[in-house]
């Protein structure tokens, strides 16, 4: 699914495509607003992490799964 991350301070948003589950994103940021967890810490589907301060957060979007690509392309 498509994430896109909001940074304050920052002039472009963060998007990455996870393989998260939602509900495991929605407590991933969660957990990072209420003060639990001084980073928001996500995977994107190739196995890197995004890691961003949880007290530069601006706004988190979390998208609908992303369905299959259609296309040229390398899989």
């Amino acid at each position: 699914m498509e994430v896109k991350i909001g940074v304050q301070h920052a002039p472009r948003e963060i998007v990455l495509e996870s393989s998260q589950p939602a509900e495991e994103v929605e407590s991933a940021v969660a957990a990072a607003l209420a003060g639990k967890s001084q980073l928001l810490s996500l995977e994107d589907e190739h196995g890197r992490k995004v890691l961003v301060p949880a007290d530069r957060l601006a706004y988190v979007e979390i998208g609908e799964p992303a369905g299959r690509k259609v296309g040229f392309g390398a899989l």
